[in-house]
Parts: C-alpha cells; sequence; structure tokens
C-alpha cells in the first residue's frame, strides 16, 4: 500500500552533491566554508536517510495505520531536517565562489520551502481514514503523486552548492559523505537495493530517477542519498 511512495522515493525526494573541478587557489576558503557547513548538516543528512528509509520499510506488508504513522512522522523529519539545513546554510555565511550571497540565500529559500511542501504532505496523510483501505490507498496515491513534484524542489535546494569548487570541497568533508540509513528495513520486506544504482532503483514501474545523475556513485562523493535503497513490496489490499 505504501508502494507509490517508495517508488517516489527512488526517483527523488532526496538531495545529491554532485562534483566537478576545484582551483587550489580558491581551496582553501572553499574548504573552510565547506567545513563549517558540513558539520552542521551531518545530522540532518542522516535524518533524512532514516526518515526515507521508514517509509521504504514500511512498503511491505504494515496495516493502514502503521503506514500513516510512519509516514506522518517520516515528512515531518524530512521537513525539520531541511529547515535545520536552511539555518546551516545561513551559519556558514556565504559561500567564497562567484555569486555567493545569491547562491546562499537561493538555497535557504529553497530548503525552507521544500521543507514547507514536506509538512503539507504531512497534514496530507494524517487526514486520510485507515479503516478504509480502499480510501486509504488511493488518498496514499495523492500523497505520492505530491511527493513526485516535491522531489524537483529537493533537486533544486541544494543545486548551485553543489556546483564547481564548492561540490569538491563539500565531498572532502565527512559531514557530507553519502550516509547509510540507521533504521534498519522491516522484517518481511524487500530489502535488496538495485544494481547498478546505491539508492536509486526503481521500485515502482511508475518511478523514475530524475534526481539521479549519478546512477554509480564514486567513493568519496558528496550526497545525502541513503547508502542503500530497498524496492517496494506488494500493495497491501
Amino acid at each position: 500500500m505504501n508502494k507509490k511512495l517508495a517508488a517516489a522515493l527512488s526517483g527523488g525526494a532526496v538531495l545529491v552533491l554532485a562534483l566537478s573541478g576545484c582551483s587550489d587557489d580558491e581551496g582553501n576558503k572553499v574548504d573552510d566554508w565547506a567545513k563549517t557547513f558540513c558539520d552542521q548538516a551531518k545530522p540532518q543528512i542522516q535524518k533524512r536517510a532514516d526518515a526515507h528509509q521508514i517509509i521504504i520499510s514500511t512498503a511491505a506488508d504494515s496495516k493502514p495505520a502503521e503506514i500513516q504513522a510512519a509516514d506522518s512522522k517520516a515528512f515531518q523529519d524530512i521537513a525539520d531536517a531541511d529547515r535545520a539545513m536552511a539555518k546551516a546554510v545561513e551559519s556558514a555565511g556565504a559561500p567564497p565562489v562567484e555569486n555567493g550571497e545569491k547562491v546562499q540565500q537561493d538555497a535557504i529559500k529553497e530548503l525552507n520551502a521544500t521543507a514547507l511542501a514536506y509538512e503539507g504532505l504531512k497534514k496530507q496523510v494524517d487526514a486520510l481514514d485507515p479503516t478504509n483501505q480502499q480510501k486509504f490507498a488511493d488518498g496514499l496515491q495523492g500523497v505520492a503523486d505530491g511527493l513526485t513534484k516535491i522531489e524537483k524542489m529537493d533537486q533544486n535546494a541544494l543545486s548551485k552548492l553543489e556546483e564547481g569548487e564548492l561540490g569538491q570541497a563539500m565531498a572532502k568533508q565527512p559531514g557530507c559523505q553519502k550516509p547509510t540509513a540507521s533504521t534498519p528495513p522491516k522484517a518481511g520486506g524487500s530489502a535488496s537495493p538495485k544494481p547498478g544504482s546505491t539508492a536509486s532503483g526503481s521500485a515502482d514501474k511508475g518511478s523514475d530517477s530524475s534526481d539521479s545523475p549519478d546512477s554509480s556513485e564514486p567513493k568519496g562523493k558528496a550526497s545525502t542519498k541513503p547508502a542503500k535503497k530497498t524496492s517496494s513490496a506488494k500493495t497491501e489490499e
């Protein structure tokens, strides 16, 4: 029954810090900024990874009420993490790159907007009636559709920070390394990640991997993407 949400997550709703070249001349200041941000962002990156795993884990054989509670908590956790990451960007100051102040302000604005959007999904989930499985499943489809739209917001939230020398510097920081979800897959659920991708395997025929330009991420790449991805399970009828 949580199949569509897991599918949507397999296409995105996570941030990936992409890399390109880094100038040695500017490296020190950029590295300092990256350390300041990544040190503060690390627990939020982990919190997001754990929340995504909760949604995926409940896609197995959970009852509607369990799915509702899990998804509601996960959406709120992601919203809280995004809002905290916006504060981390603000606290770190404008990055020492071209148009750094605009890059900073855009990231703050988009992270806060994404947080609000996830809180909207939480309210949508909370309003579902878990006592009517068919209506609950239909409502959950609407939530999954909303999650697909939020994916694009999530992808844009830190896109400028991920570019060029700044992305390279962030990749060096432990706090911005790809996290491993600390929430174990639910017993009886599907726990096998898709081959060829650490966290973006298709969980449903309707999913895409729009947020995953790096289907095979190199070691050391900065990322807020969970290290392992479980595919969705059958929809509970």
